[in-house]
């Protein structure tokens, strides 16, 4: 029997009706600080905290619910007779429901404000009366999430109580919130160190209709301690985001924001099938199209510029899942709604993840994100590139870094003329980007090539320069080969793989 409730809430939505029920239902309700002056002030009769505890808060609200008249109400077992006993010896009343929502440390984590100011965001009270409560959910009834106060209140309606199942499923919430809240703080505290424990806080976004395949179920979850592309997406037509379709977005989106100049890229697959900048949205459009006019099919079209009225009437020309860009003409989104299923995206927020994870049975991998393109420029070959060619060397590179290993890129004026991906070794790799290219001038490589035939295969194809990590214990053989050939060739100092 409910006879006793705390409420205690940063986010007053619906609070005042949920009150309401539980006065007109003689439960006694008693309640803290701005909550407090919240109901009092429509009307609810509230008994503050203070009055309860004979304790006004302390240290600007810091201290108000820590004390043993409120956690010995919350924590007594009702059917334990020498907790009963202990809490009537101390005059300490049962609290039979506890409300509470926190501090909005998820939201304020993300702002721009000091490190000081996001630390008071830290709830320390109301994390512990809910997991007090929530120890103690049989005797307690605890409530944190504002949609749940409907389903209560209709139980007690029919029941005049709330079942055992209900209640553990309540309980079950509190410590799946708290747990993310804490691994939030940590990750705020740790700045991205590799701590002993790795905690994960992300918040569900929606369920999806399945995973990479159809017999597998799927969710999509968004961070709560920082922003990037997921938590500022705003779809602006078609059907509902699929697991795959988020994947293929993902890579999308961070290979357009590799590039300072307006760039377009299209992508199948988890790996992109033609990348290109250009002096307008429609001329990157058409280039990256024009890499792979087969594959782009039912793929992702990716821009780093908004969208025009031009461009748009080209992409709807052919299928294509999403349309992700800054922003969208209103002529432009007049176009791309033809499509009705077509998935258009509007997002603002540029690629910002410190670190990628992959889970592996049963364990998990955790490293820093591929944030850095080249170590040091060394030309190593008798031949220097031209300033065009060299253009082109570093526009590759940005290109293979998020193709699937082995990888090579074959580029041509700004564009991605070949793509070879997830080949398993890098002459076959480099043959299907070769033989796609046509016309490409220079040859861009995710790792080193541990012999020379990656580059007397680029000398048939007439390429020009050609850029890759080194740090092969047979680079001299390439080089020889360039040298040989006629090709400049680069080294960066770093790899690129990507699995």
């Amino acid at each position: 029997m409910i006879r006793r409730a705390l409420i205690s809430v940063y986010d007053k939505t619906n609070i005042l009706e949920f009150a309401q029920f539980l006065q007109n239902n003689c439960i006694e309700i008693i309640s803290t600080g701005g909550t407090y002056n919240y109901l009092v002030k429509n009307g609810i009769n509230v008994t503050e905290v203070s009055e309860v505890t004979g304790s006004e808060e302390i240290l600007d609200g810091r201290v108000k619910t820590l004390h043993p008249v409120i956690h010995g109400g919350i924590l007594a077992i009702r059917d334990n007779k020498e907790h009963m006993d202990t809490i009537e010896r101390k005059n300490i009343k049962p609290i039979d429901m506890v409300v509470v929502n926190l501090y909005p440390f998820f939201e304020k984590v993300k702002e721009d404000i000091t490190f000081e100011e996001k630390v008071e965001f830290i709830d320390i009270g109301g994390p512990t009366m809910l997991r007090s409560a929530a120890k103690n959910f049989r005797d307690v009834l605890v409530v944190t999430d504002i949609n749940d106060y409907d389903d209560i209140i209709e139980q007690l309606k029919e029941n005049n109580e709330v079942d055992y199942n209900i209640r553990k499923r309540l309980a079950g919430k509190v410590f799946n919130l708290t747990s993310s809240y804490d691994a939030a703080i940590s990750n705020f505290m740790l700045d991205y160190d590799y701590p002993e424990y790795l905690s994960l806080s992300y918040r569900k976004l929606s369920n999806l209709r399945y995973g990479e395949n159809p017999h597998q179920s799927a969710a999509c979850y968004v961070s709560t301690s920082s922003l990037g592309m997921m938590n500022n997406i705003e779809q602006l037509n078609g059907k509902q985001l699929s697991y795959n379709n988020i994947k293929d977005m993902d890579i999308a989106w961070k290979t357009v924001n590799e590039f300072d100049e307006i760039a377009c890229c299209g992508l199948k697959h988890n790996s992109p099938c033609g990348v290109a900048v250009g002096d307008s949205v429609l001329e990157a459009y058409k280039k990256a199209y024009e890499c792979d006019s087969v594959s782009i099919f039912g793929g992702i079209v990716a821009f780093n510029r908004k969208v025009d009225q031009n461009t748009a009437s080209e992409i709807v020309n052919i299928f294509l899942e999403i349309v992700i860009a800054p922003d969208f003409d209103e002529d432009a989104l007049e176009v791309l709604k033809i499509k009705k299923n077509l998935r258009v995206i509007k997002c603002t927020n540029k690629p910002e993840d410190k670190l990628e994870m992959v889970k592996v049975d049963g364990g998990i991998l955790i490293q820093t994100s591929d944030d850095k393109l080249i170590d040091k420029i060394k030309i190593v070959t008798d031949k220097q590139p031209t300033e065009t060619e060299m253009k082109d060397l570093l526009f590759g590179m940005k290109v293979v870094k998020y193709v699937k290993s082995n990888a090579i890129v074959v580029v041509k004026d700004g564009m991605a003329k070949g793509i070879g991906a997830g080949q398993v070794n890098r002459i076959w790799a480099a043959v299907e980007a070769l033989d796609r290219a046509g016309d490409g001038v220079v040859l861009a490589s995710d790792a080193f090539f541990p012999f020379r035939d990656v580059v007397d295969e680029a000398a048939k194809h007439n390429i020009k320069a050609i850029i890759q990590p080194g740090g092969s214990i047979r680079d001299k053989e390439s080089i020889q080969a360039c040298n040989e050939h006629g090709i400049s060739m680069v080294f960066t100092g770093i790899r690129h793989f990507k699995h």
